[in-house]
């Protein structure tokens, strides 16, 4: 059987910073830290940090005094920084910097009084995290119907930034639907939309062209590998969203000459070995690795970690 590995895939730059972000915490100051919500959606990776000794906690009234604070990937909003600032956490913000640019994109536009719409899932933590950090009244869009809802008059100034798990394509309908709908609306450039997401969107499409199944590597409740999942699907190849090698189902791949993976943006390469693997269990396997845009952008830790 062809197995072909779409590049890029896996890890990105925001989540191999957010992990090393725990890792160096606990190195620099010992077990146990704290974690609100899970460092990354992805379960090996959540549970390989707290074989080390973090705690992942869904609300601060869990972290005890003092103890050292991590911030998720994801972001969060505000309420959550002022506790943590009243009850004199440490924290170490791992919020991914695109993410962190969208904040700071939105607060820019409120600021110059323009109605804020943010395109996105609705209870994604990210999302949450983004209308927490604004502060004034976030409208939520999550398709072209949500635009065709919004009461504001024509003439509003608006303005609208986006998730980043949230492609180029993903988000290119509701965009010209809101530009069609609002007289004066701005929104950020086209290249402020995460890399990471488009280049493993576009790697998933490459690969569809070569494969009669795509199997996705990620968790069941990460937004981008669900997306690149979708695209396999639309574009009329049987694709599976799996968490490791265990939930390979042989059925899939009766017929099938070449199999196509990749993985989202939280999962780890070992993942991705470990389903090669299991598809080596079914029968012989050469895999090929396809070409595709290389990515070589790194993310600075915080000071606090790189202090000698």
């Amino acid at each position: 059987m062809e197995v072909y590995l779409a590049q890029p895939r896996g890890f990105c730059a925001g989540v191999v910073r957010a992990i090393e972000i725990v890792e160096r915490a606990l190195e620099k100051y010992g077990p146990p830290v704290y974690v609100r919500h899970e460092i990354v959606h992805n379960k090996y990776v959540v549970e390989s940090l707290q074989n080390k000794g973090a705690i992942f906690v869904e609300d601060l009234s869990e972290v005890p005094p003092r103890a050292v604070t991590v911030f998720s990937a994801h972001g969060v909003a505000r309420s959550v920084e002022e506790e943590a600032a009243a009850r004199g956490l440490p924290v170490l913000n791992a919020t991914c910097p695109l993410v962190t640019k969208v904040h700071n994109q939105g607060k820019r536009y409120m600021s110059k009084g323009r109605a804020l719409i943010l395109i996105g899932h609705a209870g994604h933590p990210e999302v949450e995290g983004t209308m927490g950090q604004v502060p004034g009244p976030v409208l939520l869009v999550q398709n072209v119907d949500d635009v065709a809802a919004l009461t504001l008059p024509t003439g509003t100034p608006v303005a609208y930034i986006t998730q980043t798990t949230l492609s180029v394509d993903d988000t290119k309908d509701i965009i010209a639907a809101l530009q069609a709908r609002f007289t004066d609306i701005q929104g950020p450039d086209i290249r402020d939309i995460c890399y990471a997401t488009q280049n493993r969107q576009s790697a998933v499409r490459d690969l569809s062209k070569l494969v009669d199944v795509i199997l996705v590597v990620g968790a069941a409740n990460s937004s981008n590998s669900n997306r690149l999942r979708e695209i396999g699907t639309e574009v009329g190849v049987a694709s599976y969203l799996i968490a490791d090698g265990r939930e390979l189902n042989p059925d899939w791949l009766k017929d099938a000459k070449a199999v196509g993976i990749t993985a989202g943006a939280s999962a780890p390469e070992v993942l991705v070995d470990d389903v090669i693997e299991a598809l080596r269990r079914i029968g012989p396997v050469k895999v090929s690795v396809l070409p595709g845009r290389e990515e070589n952008i790194e993310f600075r830790l915080p000071a606090e970690l790189t202090a000698g």
